[in-house]
C-alpha cells in the first residue's frame, strides 16, 4: 500500500472533519488541508460526497460507523471499496480495520479514552488489529497522548475537543503525529 495518506498527514497535520455538505464545501478550497475525514452521510449520498472530496484532489476517509444504512459488518467496507472512491475508513471496530487492511484501503482505529480499560485496549489492540493510525478522543489530553505515543508504535491522531492552536500545538507536542477537528479555525492554521 502506498504511503499517500502518511505523507498527506506529514505535510499537514491537520485533518478537517466534516459533519455536514457545508463543512465539506469550506475545507475543499483549503489548499492546504490534504485529509478529509467523512463523519456524515448514508448508503445513496456517501459516494457523492466523497467525489467531492476526490475532486479536490484530497484523501477521503470516511467514518463507516456513521453513514446511515451501513451495517457494522466487513460488507459495510466492501460497499465503500467497490462502490465509492474513498481511500479508506474510521472506524472504532477492529474487525472492520481488518477487512479494509486486505482491500488495501487506509484505516485509522478511533478510540474514546473515557478510562484506564480504554486506555488499555488501545496498549492489547495495537498488536493485532494493525491500523494505519490511532485516533484518541478526545484529544486535548496532552499528558496522556504523551503517555499514550510513548508506548505504542502506531501513529497517533488527537480529535475531539481541538479548538485552536493551543490545543493543537499541545497534541502535537505531546507526540500527536496529526489532529481532526471539525473547528473551521482549526483548519486555517
Amino acid at each position: 500500500m502506498e504511503r499517500m495518506f502518511w505523507d498527506a498527514v506529514e505535510e499537514n497535520p491537520i485533518i478537517a472533519a466534516v459533519k455536514n455538505m457545508e463543512d465539506l464545501e469550506q475545507c475543499c478550497k483549503i489548499p492546504d488541508i490534504r485529509v478529509i475525514f467523512i463523519l456524515f452521510g448514508d448508503i445513496c449520498s456517501v459516494a457523492d460526497i466523497v467525489k467531492e472530496v476526490k475532486r479536490a484532489e484530497k484523501i477521503a476517509m470516511v467514518h463507516v460507523d456513521l453513514i446511515g444504512g451501513l451495517s457494522p459488518r466487513e460488507v459495510a467496507v466492501e460497499f465503500l471499496k467497490n462502490n465509492t472512491e474513498a481511500d479508506g475508513i474510521i472506524t472504532t471496530k477492529p474487525a472492520l480495520i481488518r477487512k479494509a487492511r486486505e482491500l488495501s484501503m487506509y484505516t485509522v482505529l478511533r478510540y474514546f479514552l473515557l478510562d484506564s480499560m480504554a486506555y488499555e485496549n488501545i496498549l492489547t489492540q495495537q498488536h493485532s488489529v494493525h491500523p494505519d493510525f490511532i485516533e484518541v478522543l478526545p484529544g486535548a489530553m496532552p499528558k496522556v497522548i504523551h503517555k499514550l505515543c510513548s508506548e505504542i508504535k502506531v501513529p497517533v491522531i488527537a480529535g475531539g475537543l481541538i479548538t485552536d492552536k493551543e490545543s493543537v500545538m499541545g497534541a502535537l507536542a505531546a507526540g500527536a503525529t496529526a489532529v481532526s477537528s471539525t473547528n473551521h479555525s482549526v483548519w486555517d492554521l
